[in-house]
């Protein structure tokens, strides 16, 4: 069997192609002429072109011949297609699984979810290991057999901390740090360093509702919805780009532990939402807005 029959004759392997440019004529063109020189078919294609700001984005998933070198073929054909456009793009098998750093204080909601729905296969990810602040959770971590980190931090140790935070995500190689209820502020230092890979959760109460027991405050007021957002971390506090919100419908009958519970939901739902799309390639950053391509 010659090498062209054993390449044809591996079974397809499936990659994922995202990429954003200046809006132009020919990028779709591009793309498909590409994908159609490398024997590719196409099993799903999204995109959007933003007039107002003139940009272009594109996340096409596909399947081709297989080969020991196919992905890095690929990448390497596809770097003189995206060149005279512009291009920020990004190709990977579709089986991969990105590496995830959980962070979380006392609250446990959002960690328990996102550890149940990767230990299901629900969410295409690898849960690599969990930093804390207190100890609440270590048993529960301990038992999905990942590694615990408890790293304390107070107002005299927190820059000592977060240096010991960066040593745990490079040591890990994560590709995304997660502040699942993770009650610190993070410094502005910290948060350049991991721009575009941390992805935090706050009740959607903000800026309405600040500081302690919100939910008592929000029942005080009369609210009718409960919600939470999943966004970026920036330096701006709880107000970089958003990549998913949940919103439940709550009443007067409503106590100020069940809108806690209630939100609980919301900010679990909305998080390994944002989580999934991030993973997936389906959120591009545009400014202090996202676009997600579902």
């Amino acid at each position: 069997m010659t090498d062209l029959q054993k390449v044809s004759a591996a079974a397809p392997v499936e990659h994922v192609l995202t990429l954003d440019c200046p809006e132009a004529p020919g990028i779709v063109l591009a793309v498909s002429r590409f994908l159609v020189e490398h024997g590719s078919d196409i099993i799903d294609n999204q995109q959007f072109g933003d007039r107002r700001a003139g940009h272009f984005f594109m996340r096409v998933h596909f399947a081709t011949s297989g080969g020991e070198n196919t992905t890095q073929t690929l990448r390497r054909d596809f770097a003189v297609e995206a060149a005279p456009f512009a291009m920020r793009w990004h190709l990977e098998p579709a089986t991969t699984r990105p590496r995830v750093l959980v962070m979380v204080s006392r609250y446990g909601h959002c960690l328990n979810d996102l550890l149940f729905r990767t230990r299901s296969g629900d969410l295409p990810i690898d849960v690599v290991a969990v930093v804390s602040n207190h100890r609440d959770h270590e048993a529960l971590v301990t038992w999905h057999d990942i590694p615990f980190f408890h790293v304390p931090v107070t107002a005299a140790t927190k820059t000592e901390a977060e240096v010991r935070l960066l040593e745990i995500v490079d040591s890990f190689d994560a590709d995304l740090v997660v502040p699942a209820r993770y009650m610190q502020v993070l410094s502005d230092d910290l948060c350049a360093r991991l721009a575009g890979r941390t992805i935090n959760i706050h009740h959607s109460f903000l800026p309405s509702f600040k500081g302690a027991k919100p939910y008592h405050q929000a029942h005080d007021r009369g609210v009718k919805l409960v919600g939470a957002t999943a966004h970026y971390v920036t330096a701006d506090l709880d107000e970089g780009p958003i990549i998913a919100q949940e919103v439940i419908g709550v009443d007067h009958s409503h106590t100020p532990d069940d809108l806690a519970a209630i939100g609980r939901d919301a900010e679990s739902a909305a998080l390994a939402r944002a989580v999934r799309r991030h993973c997936e390639g389906r959120v591009f950053v545009q400014g202090r807005r996202t676009v997600v391509l579902r």
